[in-house]
């Protein structure tokens, strides 16, 4: 056994053999269906897979075919992946929330003939672009509901799709364990398109060896085993998602949980309970505020063992989770508060059995990150990006700080060039951005260094600070530093700010457009008997004005002791009349803030805030889910923001 682990696999298709061979009854895949969790062991996964493989072949799918894959996580569109990969195909997630006109720009470039999606209203999209895009012949569906009056051609239920494959291995059983052999670790294991905050989409080229070698070097560096639980709720689209729940599922032999819906997502991660947990920091953001909402309903006892014990929790928490001395009497007021503050609080997040978690996808704020950290939840950061296959950095045990993404691991350089952009060299760089060599050049340079577009340096520990994005960096009008996505992680720490979007470059003042938390502030007002007859209205209600600028406050004062950050202090503000949508093209499909385009967008907003005007009425073009458009317009009250002066900190 111990020389068989020493001689891992090296593409996808053979790790799925070689579980299915060592831990043949160990689970591979659970999913909730009415309210049950179905299992599916490694060997019942690998049996599947090739039935499917071979039902695509004689669908006419071949070697270096793309296959598109639309859906929610669900165990059958992880089969589809695996079955065009033992084929020496190419899938290609795509967003399940995209609509079909984003998608045509996809299904052009990548060619794609085949599709695998999750239900009806994926089916809808497909025979929506298959309008513009009639290369689409195959597609095929995983749920039936809804569609038994469908008729068009190539239009396959996934059953019928097994039923051509056990047909084909009935005569040649060993067809695709044959194919499986012919593959390269070279070969190409995923096209995934990037959600792009400007431009079109690129297409990123992944080899099976990338994908392998950072998902082993992250395994071996946390001590990850096949008894670990993930749960797997994000887009398959995203590469973060795709990483830990597949790439990595299939190296470690790890099991993977699919929940019922969206909507069902805290329950069933309540009763997984998993061990080893991912997400971007707007997931963290929300069920903080989720916390939050529950303490304003709570007791006043309730609230004030709360926040007692979350005083204790912020000055003593993180230390004790990373093994630092702690003084008697604060690690006994800690365990108290963990019996009855923190454990339960763990228990209702559905984190009591994490191991380790990571967030990333974009930067989160500090003042976030210490409060999962001091509650006992051993939050990290991880650096990467889809072209590095994810794992750059990643904050160590017993050394995390929350405003660095940790040290390279294992197989990566870093150095920063004069204008403080980072360099890197990984086995888990990408191929090539799929037929766009000119993009390609752009981000490879000739002696192999990966060019990420993001500024940071490296401090006196070798951790990597992430400042923003390199084209995102400015300088207000008195050169002092000026970083907007560092001040918006501040400002939505507040369980009532939801999104936003900070201004500055180049201008006196730093400025800001905020969406608030429907949720958060509607409870928050309905406590205080304060009617409202929607989001436009709630958004621009006096009080909730004052509850803004108390919280722009907070994150002013908190910018008035850093000497670096002090002039960047928010002046002015506005609560946009809609929330950012990545429908409207405000964010992307992983909902980064496009913010040129935001600022385009809302450019009579943009120079309001520095006008010194009150008010401004704005009418904006906004689309349904439906494909649908229609108009919203408001008069926006501009508010002034309390600043502080510039305080050298304490020596």
């Amino acid at each position: 056994m111990a020389q068989a682990q020493a001689e891992l696999p090296d593409t996808f298709p053979r790790l799925l053999l070689y579980h299915a061979h060592w831990r043949d009854k160990h689970p591979a895949l659970r999913e909730k269906d009415l309210g049950i969790w179905q299992t599916w062991t490694w060997a019942q996964v690998a049996d599947e897979v090739k039935k499917l493989a071979a039902g695509l072949h004689v669908q006419g799918f071949r070697r270096g075919d793309h296959l598109a894959i639309v859906g929610e996580n669900r165990p059958r569109l992880y089969f589809a992946m695996m079955a065009a990969q033992s084929l020496g195909g190419i899938p290609v997630p795509l967003y399940q929330d995209a609509i079909a006109a984003e998608m045509v720009y996809v299904f052009h470039n990548a060619e794609i003939a085949y599709a695998i999606v999750e239900d009806q209203e994926q089916v809808d999209k497909m025979l929506e672009v298959r309008e513009q895009h009639p290369q689409l012949k195959h597609i095929y569906y995983d749920d039936p509901r809804g569609l038994r009056h469908y008729t068009h051609d190539g239009l396959l239920p996934y059953e019928q799709l097994i039923k051509l494959g056990e047909q084909l291995l009935a005569v040649q059983p060993k067809f695709v364990d044959e194919e499986i052999a012919k593959g390269s670790p070279d070969d190409t294991a995923a096209l995934f398109y990037t959600s792009g905050t400007t431009g079109k989409p690129k297409g990123v080229v992944q080899t099976h060896r990338a994908l392998i070698d950072r998902s082993r070097a992250c395994t071996e560096m946390e001590g990850l085993t096949v008894y670990e639980d993930v749960l797997a709720y994000l887009p398959l689209a995203w590469i973060g998602q795709n990483i830990f729940s597949y790439a990595q599922a299939l190296v470690t032999g790890y099991t993977v949980n699919c929940p019922e819906s969206p909507a069902t997502v805290s329950t069933d991660m309540r009763e997984i309970g998993p061990t080893y947990y991912f997400a971007p920091p707007r997931v963290f953001e929300g069920l903080l505020t989720q916390v939050m909402i529950r303490m304003e309903d709570a007791g006043r006892l309730k609230r004030r063992m709360f926040h007692y014990f979350m005083d204790v929790a912020k000055r003593v928490g993180a230390d004790i989770l990373d093994g630092k001395p702690v003084p008697f009497g604060d690690r006994l007021l800690y365990r108290i508060g963990d019996l009855l503050v923190y454990g339960p609080l763990r228990n209702v997040l559905g984190m009591s059995r994490i191991k380790v978690a990571y967030t990333a996808g974009e930067a989160i704020g500090p003042d976030l990150f210490r409060f999962y950290r001091s509650i006992g939840i051993n939050l990290k950061q991880l650096y990467g990006s889809t072209e590095t296959a994810v794992f750059v950095c990643i904050q160590q045990n017993g050394r995390v700080k929350p405003d660095t993404v940790g040290p390279p691991i294992a197989g990566v350089q870093l150095k920063i060039k004069d204008n403080g952009e980072i360099l890197l060299k990984s086995p888990g760089l990408l191929k090539e951005y799929y037929k766009n060599p000119e993009a390609t050049a752009e981000v490879l340079d000739a002696d192999g260094w990966y060019h990420t577009g993001d500024a940071g340096f490296l401090d006196a520990d070798g951790d990597l600070k992430i400042i923003d994005r390199a084209n995102d960096v400015g300088k207000l009008a008195d050169g002092t530093l000026f970083a907007p996505k560092y001040l918006e992680n501040k400002l939505k720490f507040f369980p009532f700010l939801k999104e936003a979007v900070a201004f500055g470059h180049g201008r006196e003042q730093a400025t800001a457009f905020i969406n608030i938390d429907f949720e958060a502030v509607g409870n928050w007002a309905e406590k205080r008997g304060l009617p409202y007859a929607g989001y436009i209205d709630l958004a621009g209600k006096p009080e909730v004005l004052d509850l803004i600028a108390d919280c722009i406050e907070k994150v002013n004062a908190d910018l008035a002791m850093d000497a670096k950050l002090a002039n960047s202090q928010i002046h002015r503000f506005l609560v946009l009349h809609k929330e950012l949508d990545p429908d409207d093209d405000e964010l992307t499909r992983t909902r980064k803030v496009r913010r040129r385009f935001i600022a385009d967008k809302y450019a009579v907003l943009v120079d309001a805030l520095y006008s010194g005007r009150k008010e401004q009425f704005i009418e904006t073009q906004v689309k349904f889910e439906d494909g649908r458009t229609g108009k919203i317009s408001a008069t926006l009250k501009i508010r002034d923001a309390k600043v502080f002066p510039p305080m050298a900190k304490a020596a």
